[in-house]
């Protein structure tokens, strides 16, 4: 098998299919598109025209070049034109049924030596080779979409693989301009095994009514960087391809967190499989179309019926620096500071570190030497809590230990004026417990503000049962003056943001534990299939292991699902010191500790 796989068919173009024939294309390879309907052929042909020419317009090939990659193409309807691939990619409908009848029928039609690769993202590669007369030369080549743009191409082996034709495959890819992963034969591979996870609890999260859809989508995007929120991502994908998957995923691991959301069946047996039928989650202009419109769950724009209380100067308990960044935020925004800490030597050096951050603005021409010195004055340093004696809003962000918010509440409660809104900054803590700590648990509230708070847009507004709606009205209308962009979820372990994240990168970790797949090539897949700006194990090391486990632990007890039971190589990672960037060990290693 040592063709250079010059001559490749694409059976099924569909978008995906469509997608894999113009990288082909224009990487020079003949490629033979095969499609039942000829419709489907035609608007392959319209897709490559079109995206050729805009290739064209953005100077990124010459004329001759786009000529030359519309002459390699060709389509046909009958299977038969395979006969001359060296390589065929299946990518027709995501059953073993069509593929299963689509890999019979090559084995009579293509050459000894010719390659076979499905496009599945969540079938056994492994049951549609056994089925083949060659299983040798059966493997799983897994684009994701949009093929042209998205860099990875999982390699998928089966027990039956023959190595060279991984090595043929894996050396196409290459030369695609792509970033071959190989993985073993299990549903969803990498990147999709831990998506599809995710994804599947984000529809189970809204689907209790924990959150709006906007804003589980919201929080995932400003929260984790995210290109799309994860319901936004399921209309995308498709409800019924995501249910397909999980099913799939579900049968091997029978973890419930891969148990479909019922909401996805009921979606999809109603036809309502996203985007390609214009409704899902979201509903759209037409069938087919991104563009969103307003339904019956689209939130009112019309602000709260209960006004909220006014707000003129903020108290901001702490001097880390989560506190001495969201003191900075309220100053930047007119409020009247009071930073207060420990001591006046630690609340004067968090003022210094507002000083360094508003310094290094001004250096990059984000903010004048002027606002710099305003912003700066607003903010008293304080080396007690008898400072908020008069603020309106007191923020808690000290650390992450319940018995020392608690004691806190305990102090704001007698320090604080009555009225004044109270609120913790805790990303897993019960925000109730620190209300039922005060007199007044009616004015407490969460306010989890993301690391760096001068950068991160995102504020999950944490109400609990005793929370008045004044209070929520007030963090709300603060959060539009602070411009951060405010999510509304109940008080439960994770909120939002940690509730999805912190799985994911619990399953990663498993990933590695069962031997399926490297740290490096689980980050590549992240980064190149699923868009995210971090791998797992690099945002791990980032956030620190120890932190990490905590949060594992604080959803494992509040939910009692097994599946999220912290895996064993990150306790012992943490057993062993090993906590990531800040001890320069982590699950990499780092220089200069």
């Amino acid at each position: 098998m040592d063709t250079p796989l010059s001559t490749v068919a694409v059976v099924g173009l569909g978008t995906m299919g469509t997608g894999i024939a113009e990288v082909l294309a224009r990487a020079g390879r003949e490629v033979i598109g095969i499609d039942i309907s000829e419709e489907a052929a035609r608007l392959a042909v319209s897709s490559l025209e079109a995206s050729t020419a805009r290739a064209v317009e953005r100077g990124r090939i010459t004329d001759e070049e786009r000529r030359d990659a519309l002459a390699r193409f060709r389509t046909f309807s009958d299977l038969q034109a395979a006969s001359e691939a060296d390589l065929v990619i299946e990518v027709v409908h995501e059953s073993y049924e069509a593929k299963q009848q689509v890999f019979h029928a090559l084995d009579a039609i293509v050459r000894p030596t010719a390659v076979l690769a499905t496009g599945t993202n969540a079938l056994s590669v492994t049951r549609l080779a056994a089925d083949s007369a060659h299983p040798e030369r059966v493997l799983g080549m897994h684009f994701f979409n949009p093929a042209p743009a998205m860099k990875l191409v999982e390699i998928v082996s089966s027990v039956l693989t023959a190595p060279q034709a991984v090595e043929a495959v894996t050396a196409l890819a290459r030369d695609l301009g792509k970033e071959p992963v190989a993985v073993g034969d299990r549903p969803g591979f990498v990147a999709d095994g831990l998506l599809f996870g995710y994804l599947n609890q984000a529809a189970a999260m809204y689907e209790a009514k924990y959150a709006s859809r906007e804003d589980i989508d919201a929080a995932m995007r400003l929260g984790c960087g995210l290109p799309m929120g994860p319901l936004a991502l399921l209309d995308l994908i498709g409800i019924d391809t995501a249910r397909t998957v999980l099913d799939a995923m579900y049968a091997e691991s029978h973890d419930r967190l891969h148990a479909p959301a019922p909401i996805l069946k009921q979606l999809s047996e109603a036809g309502l499989s996203g985007r390609k039928s214009g409704r899902g989650f979201y509903t759209y202009e037409a069938p087919g179309s991104q563009t969103v419109v307003r339904d019956a769950s689209t939130p009112l724009e019309s602000a709260t019926a209960t006004p909220g209380r006014p707000v003129r100067s903020v108290g901001v308990a702490g001097s880390g620096t989560m506190a001495s960044g969201i003191a900075e935020v309220f100053a930047k925004a007119g409020y009247d500071v009071v930073l207060a800490a420990r001591s006046q030597e630690k609340a004067d050096k968090a003022k210094a570190r507002i000083a360094k951050s508003l310094a290094r603005s001004v250096d990059k021409g984000r903010m004048t030497a002027e606002a710099r010195e305003e912003t700066l004055g607003r903010v008293t340093p304080a080396g007690s809590l008898d400072a908020f004696s008069d603020v309106d809003l007191a923020v808690e962000a000290v650390a992450e230990d319940l018995t020392v918010k608690q004691e806190l509440f305990a102090r704001l409660d007698k320090v604080c004026k009555p009225g004044a809104v109270l609120a913790t900054t805790t990303s897993s803590l019960p925000v109730v417990a620190c209300a039922r700590a005060t007199s007044r648990p009616q004015d407490v509230i969460g306010m989890h503000f993301f690391n760096p708070a001068p950068a991160m847009k995102l504020v999950e507004v944490v109400r609990t049962v005793l929370t008045s709606d004044a209070v929520h009205a007030t963090v709300r209308e603060v959060c539009a003056k602070i411009r951060k962009h405010p999510v509304d979820c109940g008080d439960r372990a994770g909120f939002i943001v940690n509730a999805l994240l912190f799985p994911y990168l619990n399953n990663a970790i498993k990933m590695v534990e069962q031997h399926y797949a490297t740290l490096d090539d689980i980050d590549a897949a992240m980064k190149l299939g699923g868009g995210y700006p971090m791998g797992p194990f690099e945002l791990l090391d980032v956030v620190g292991l120890d932190v990490s486990l905590a949060i594992e632990q604080v959803l494992h007890r509040e939910f009692r699902d097994p599946g999220l039971a912290p895996a064993p190589l990150l306790e012992h990672l943490v057993a062993a010191g090993c906590l990531g960037r800040k001890t320069g060990r982590g699950f990499r290693e780092y220089a200069g500790r």
